[in-house]
């Protein structure tokens, strides 16, 4: 979300979505489904029901499937910077809305949009070669043997941590807080705080150390202390880089993904119920 946006501003971007799709009036829609039976078959019906576009005349794509197929969809469509509306057909589908083929259009045209950035990751390997990925929930760094990782991390340009021996360490966004950043032990984030969270994975040493919160602008460089004797692996969301020497982790604000979800059960509201789930 950018800089300084509160829920206001994402109620009011939820206004102005609404005044410009009329309940009922029909959108160019293309429709994407996961590779489950289930998610096919829904894809077929909602064709029939409501035809299709192909994608480059589309207005909105609705994703059919779980949260993993939702982040493939954002990544695989994200020079269109089209809205997506989700419907789960999968598991958990925390970034998706409840599956119906009922009353789509007015769904859609209820819609409350949500607008997030993505983490950019830029990691070195070994080689000294380079790779570059984005990640809608975290980047994350994992070692790769039985020995467990010795990594340092930068804050801006100072090291705050000369030493974390561990199993690994992850970035997470808002967005993402509620997924492996929460199995991990890291605070979920509200939307619009504009903070990412710094999570250790199984800290042996410094062992009291449970991360940190640190302002969206932060810069991150994780370095590995030992790469050849202690190998270590980069991952934004399902992308992986392996034997890296080197991780640096930003926000992307040139990069916006704009999610649509019902008022009544908005990505908002989701990650506020989460930090109330005994």
């Amino acid at each position: 979300m950018p800089a300084g946006d509160r829920p206001g501003r994402v109620r009011a971007a939820s206004v102005l979505w609404a005044a410009r799709q009329p309940t009922g009036t029909a959108v160019r829609i293309h429709f994407l489904a996961a590779r489950s039976e289930a998610a096919r078959r829904a894809r077929a019906e909602l064709v029939a029901r409501y035809g299709e576009v192909p994608p480059e005349e589309a207005e909105v794509l609705v994703a059919l499937g779980g949260d993993g197929f939702m982040l493939e969809t954002l990544h695989t469509h994200m020079d269109r910077r089209l809205p997506i509306y989700g419907m789960n057909l999968g598991t958990v589908g925390f970034l998706l809305n409840t599956y119906s083929p009922d009353r789509l259009l007015e769904r859609i045209a209820r819609a409350t949009p949500i607008d997030l950035h993505p983490l950019r990751m830029r990691a070195r390997r070994l080689d000294g070669t380079v790779a570059e990925s984005l990640a809608i929930n975290e980047v994350s760094v994992f070692r790769e043997t039985r020995q467990a990782a010795r990594l340092a991390v930068d804050i801006d340009g100072v090291c705050r941590m000369p030493e974390l021996v561990c199993d690994g360490i992850l970035v997470a966004t808002p967005a993402g807080s509620t997924a492996y950043n929460l199995s991990a032990h890291g605070p979920i984030i509200p939307l619009g705080s504009n903070l990412l969270a710094l999570t250790p994975i199984s800290a042996f040493r410094p062992r009291r150390w449970r991360g940190a919160l640190l302002p969206s602008r932060t810069r991150f460089v994780i370095r590995v202390l030992d790469p050849e004797r202690r190998p270590v692996s980069a991952v934004a969301d399902y992308t992986e880089v392996r034997d890296v020497t080197r991780v640096d982790v930003w926000e992307d604000r040139a990069i916006r993904f704009r999610l649509l979800f019902d008022p009544e059960h908005n990505l908002e509201e989701r990650i506020l119920k989460e930090q109330f789930i005994p």
